[in-house]
């Protein structure tokens, strides 16, 4: 139990950290308006609704690159049940993707996202369940 726990962790602090990685990405590509300051969530709200909706595409990615990989990475370093540990991963982060929204004030559209999360969480999961039963055979 504790080894899938610590999947678990494991598989959010890596899909954050893949997460990150893309939005800094996207950030260069997309850069925020002179003087924004990050951390300020009305400044920051006010800031991303300027924005492109192609801005849009790398947040995505990010968001969903963090539920697949760290999906990915909990089924695969759990002791058991690859496919459910990839999906607490991903409701976990749709959970805080859905929080992120709410206080950002997103675009309609991009709620279109939200139970994709599930989807690429549940495949990487499979991917790695697959992987097991062709191993043992």
């Amino acid at each position: 139990m504790w080894r899938n726990v610590g999947a678990v962790i494991l598989g959010l602090i890596v899909g954050m950290v893949v997460n990150m990685l893309i939005l800094q990405v996207n950030s260069l590509v997309f850069p925020l308006p002179e003087g924004v300051d990050p951390t300020d969530y009305d400044a920051l709200k006010a800031a991303m609704s300027t924005q492109p909706a192609l801005a849009w595409v790398g947040v995505i990615a990010a968001h969903l690159g963090q539920a697949f990989v760290g999906g990915w990475v909990a089924a695969r370093t759990g002791a058991s049940r690859p496919v459910l540990l990839a999906l607490i991963v991903g409701v976990l982060s749709l959970a805080g993707g859905v929080a992120n929204a709410v206080l950002l004030s997103t675009p309609a559209w991009t709620w279109i996202e939200m139970p994709l999360y599930l989807v690429v969480a549940w495949l990487a999961g499979k991917q790695v369940e697959r992987s097991r039963a062709g191993a043992g055979s």
